[in-house]
């Protein structure tokens, strides 16, 4: 069976599924091997669910004529994504970078849609499954589609572009994610940069930041539309930009006061206000998108509880995110700063050095009180009576049974995933 009759009768169903818990009526069901697993057993079962068709790659689970066997589910997953976008031919915004994707994401899609018909990337379904199933979640009413990238080694950007085939391109920044499967920052550099090669050899479009000194160089020779702080020769000049802590901004007479909380945010916002004018949404409707736009999933949140004020941006973390969102955070007006830190995962060998430079700029601050929880910040420690190392999250728990803070404060709680320091609000 063809790529073009698989996707005839996919266009018979009403969603597709790689997950039988997930299974909608008159679906298709895609039968994706895991490490642990073999979603082929479920084929079954995905049918008893209600789907009206299921890809395997085993032909020990043949049923019926209901059941399509293919030489592997993944790779005609990923074939049918790309034949799905050619079949739709609509306009694809990709983005990728190491901080701030999904926030850009939701920014760009929520402006773009203030005219049109847009669908984008749920949550971070951004790898090699994420945007295919991405893809094919677009349908003929879809009028421009987003779809965010992720990658944590090279040649991964460059194979998900070939499958989303993007028209326009943003990256959002090169940071020090990733650094152990990228081999280090000019990894992450060329890693990212795949985007670029795709525009250039495809002649697309690529937003660029011209504050970011290394997208200006590595976007030099493709057609951009940019965007800058007091900049003139950019497409879209940003007059004024704060944060303490939400972010406002301001270009031309327009003045976008948002729920996004950093300085590192604003970048997020003014290429979405780039992408909006590009695409000739009307300023107003640009301000009143980003205004009404409530970040969640422990990105970025300000909440308050009793007589605190939280920064939560328990999300993730990488040496360029925590280095920002700490000295936003300094800047910020309140007499009572209290920092809790989590571990950065996925840096390899640069890990403890990492760490130790995190910590160097702590004790260079002498301000806040400072928790740092993990096994490498406690490998760094120090004497020092303004930061606290703790090696496990039930030691620091230990220790606010014992120690309370001040009345007042502000608090800023930031770490990678893994370290989940969402769960300190339940002891504030």
């Amino acid at each position: 069976m063809t790529i073009q009759d698989i996707h005839t009768l996919f266009l018979k169903c009403k969603s597709l599924s790689i997950d039988t818990r997930r299974i909608e009526k008159d679906s298709m069901f895609f039968a994706i091997k895991g490490e642990n697993f073999d979603a082929n057993t479920f084929a079954q079962e995905a049918l008893e669910r209600g789907a009206l068709f299921v890809v395997i790659d085993n032909p020990a689970f043949l049923i019926d004529d209901r059941t399509i066997l293919v030489n592997n589910s993944l790779e005609t997953l990923q074939e049918l994504a790309k034949f799905h976008r050619l079949y739709l031919n609509i306009p694809i915004i990709a983005l990728t970078g190491s901080n701030g994707k999904t926030t850009t994401k939701e920014l760009i899609n929520i402006v773009l849609s203030q005219k049109y018909n847009t669908k984008a990337t749920v949550g971070n379904l951004n790898n090699h499954i994420g945007v295919p199933l991405t893809l094919l979640s677009f349908n003929n009413e879809t009028e421009i589609g987003i779809v965010e990238m992720g990658a944590n080694h090279k040649k991964e950007i460059e194979f998900l572009c070939a499958i989303a085939q993007p028209d326009y391109g943003y990256i959002t920044n090169f940071g020090k994610a990733h650094l152990e499967g990228f081999g280090g920052v000019e990894g992450v550099i060329q890693g990212k940069s795949e985007m670029y090669n795709y525009l250039l050899e495809n002649d697309k479009l690529a937003f660029v930041n011209l504050n970011d000194a290394i997208q200006v160089e590595k976007s030099k020779l493709i057609r951009s539309y940019t965007f800058g702080l007091l900049n003139d020769r950019a497409d879209l000049n940003v007059h004024k930009i704060e944060a303490n802590p939400l972010v406002s901004v301001r270009y031309n007479n327009f003045f976008i006061n948002s729920n996004l909380i950093g300085l590192y945010n604003a970048n997020n916002i003014n290429a979405a206000v780039a992408t909006g004018i590009y695409f000739n949404i009307e300023s107003k409707h640009i301000k009143s998108a980003i205004e009404n736009y409530i970040p969640n999933n422990n990105r970025s949140q300000l909440l308050k509880k009793g007589s605190f004020q939280i920064i939560l941006d328990a999300y993730n973390a990488n040496p360029s995110s925590m280095g920002v969102a700490i000295t936003n955070f300094l800047q910020l007006d309140s007499l009572n700063k209290i920092m809790i830190l989590g571990d950065m995962f996925e840096l390899g060998e640069e890990s403890m050095k990492e760490h130790k430079i995190i910590v160097e700029t702590l004790v260079n601050q002498n301000k806040s009180d400072c928790y740092l929880i993990g096994k490498a910040f406690f490998e760094n420690r120090i004497s020092n009576e303004k930061i606290h190392f703790f090696e496990t999250f039930d030691d620091f728990i230990m220790y606010l049974n014992n120690n309370k803070y001040k009345e007042e404060s502000t608090i800023l709680i930031k770490g990678s995933r893994g370290m989940a320091l969402e769960r300190t609000l339940d002891y504030i």
